[in-house]
């Protein structure tokens, strides 16, 4: 496994192999990484001949300062793991590397990174555009890799992609749980053993999201009900909860204005935000 920390270091190697009609497959992460990552990664490594692995804490995509101090930071362990998975390069650049100058640019999604997490995050799409932007234009993969659990996430990057010309294939792959059913983030470390308890009924309310469309309830009702029973327990802070179009991510009113429905949650369990969605088809 190869690491490179200079841009043109990574570029030059890159560049012989692609010379060699070697595929690049790339997984942009900011590190913490767990299981989540690392099928990513064994995604990569089925379908191209190299793979490549960035860990990265883009200060452009936060727009609360504590909680870019707050978020996990394990390189030893992350190498030792990208090692055990096979992966072919690691790209870890500095701060100064990435961004010698401010990143300026700004980048129109229509209504797309308005709503949801461009709502309650402002600015964090037009960091994560300006993070993923820059990395494609260092290594010009292939195929690039993403879990479906940053489900708009993956769609503005597909809207990047659209907005900046590029040949990159975008490749959603399935959201990864533990074993109590949380979605894999790096910010399931920062929760203590009472939150972690707390936190699992998230997973929980989402399926019942999709039992009650099964039973014939409508988006009011469920929206009400998942609503009621987070208010109910007190111990979360909720952010939304909501029902879309899984192909727009218009908010919907009735399961007749889309053939393909979304439910997303994010909240907080303590000073923890957590986000999580689930196919209701």
């Amino acid at each position: 496994m190869l690491i490179f920390t200079k841009i043109d270091e990574l570029q030059y190697f890159l560049v012989q192999k692609k010379a060699e009609k070697k595929s690049i497959g790339f997984v942009p992460t900011m590190g913490a990484l767990h299981a989540g990552h690392i099928s990513l990664i064994n995604s990569s490594k089925k379908s191209c001949d190299l793979t490549v692995c960035s860990i990265f804490v883009n200060p452009t995509q936060f727009n609360d300062k504590k909680d870019l101090e707050r978020y996990p930071k394990t390189p030893e362990r992350d190498l030792e793991m990208l090692k055990k998975a096979a992966c072919d390069i690691v790209f870890m650049p500095s701060a100064q590397e990435m961004y010698p100058e401010k990143d300026e640019r700004v980048f129109d999604f229509g209504y797309l990174d308005k709503i949801l997490e461009g709502d309650h995050r402002p600015g964090h799409f037009n960091g994560v555009a300006q993070i993923v932007s820059r990395l494609f234009d260092i290594v010009k993969p292939d195929k690039a890799f993403f879990g479906s659990k940053d489900y708009q996430q993956v769609m503005i990057i597909k809207a990047l992609v659209e907005l900046l010309h590029y040949t990159t294939e975008i490749v959603t792959c399935p959201t990864l749980r533990d074993p109590d059913g949380l979605a894999m983030s790096s910010r399931n470390t920062l929760l203590n053993a009472k939150e972690r308890e707390v936190a699992k009924i998230i997973p929980k309310l989402m399926q019942e999201a999709k039992s009650l469309k099964d039973k014939g309830k409508d988006v009011t009702e469920i929206k009400e009900h998942i609503v009621s029973e987070l208010n109910m327990r007190g111990n979360y802070e909720l952010d939304y909860f909501t029902i879309c179009d899984a192909r727009t991510l218009k908010e919907l009113k009735s399961f007749s204005e889309a053939k393909e429905h979304i439910a997303l949650i994010a909240c907080y369990v303590g000073k923890i935000r957590l986000i999580d969605n689930i196919s209701l088809n």
